[in-house]
């Protein structure tokens, strides 16, 4: 398979594309997945680059085929996120999402551009500004999104990715098991549960 960058851009350019395989080994946690892209961001370390190829490329992979698309597009797709993630990795920010929402979050985008390259359309357009909001309009959307991060961060480390991955990434709940290695039930399980107490925590009747 050929480099993904021209040679000026070597220095920034991915190592080499591998195959999207199924990895056999023990999946790394969140907090070592953080690591890992800070890694990338920071030093463009190619082996922590390597470790994020062979846990996520092939999680990405299985969400790809799961969402409709056939085998090559989705190798081909999985291999484009995966080049996306070298080199966006500095805009991680772990704070705001786990390692697993982020990357899901850029699949799930090339998927949609994807299907508009294949018919004919450009990437997805950046969205129209809208009127400015008023002061009393962001502060009371700044009080609920504090309160729902708040609420999120008393959650446990498995609810709250998996609550990252459903609602803030809008990935399924199929490629949510497939990413994270879970049983379907257990992921729906676990978005239950997560709900319920997320409901509890910002005082709305169950």
């Amino acid at each position: 398979m050929n480099a993904f960058a021209p040679p000026s851009a070597a220095r920034r350019a991915p190592p080499q594309a591998l195959p999207v395989n199924q990895a056999g080994s023990p999946a790394p946690d969140a907090a070592t997945l953080a690591a890992l892209i800070r890694r990338v961001a920071t030093s463009r370390d190619k082996q922590a680059f390597a470790a994020l190829f062979k846990h996520f490329a092939p999680r990405v992979k299985s969400f790809l085929r799961r969402a409709g698309m056939e085998s090559g597009a989705a190798e081909e797709v999985a291999q484009e996120v995966m080049i996306l993630l070298w080199r966006k990795a500095e805009h991680f920010d772990p704070s705001r999402a786990g390692a697993a929402t982020w990357v899901f979050a850029i699949a799930r985008n090339a998927r949609i551009d994807h299907a508009r390259r294949a018919k004919g359309l450009p990437p997805q357009p950046e969205p129209e500004p809208e009127a400015a909001p008023s002061a009393e309009t962001l502060t009371l959307a700044a009080e609920q999104a504090a309160r729902l991060r708040g609420a999120i961060a008393e959650l446990g480390p498995e609810q709250k990715q998996i609550v990252q991955l459903f609602f803030f990434s809008d990935t399924p709940h199929a490629a949510i098991a497939s990413a994270l290695d879970l049983p379907l039930g257990t992921v729906k399980s676990r978005i239950r549960l997560a709900m319920a107490k997320l409901r509890s925590s910002l005082g709305e009747v169950p």
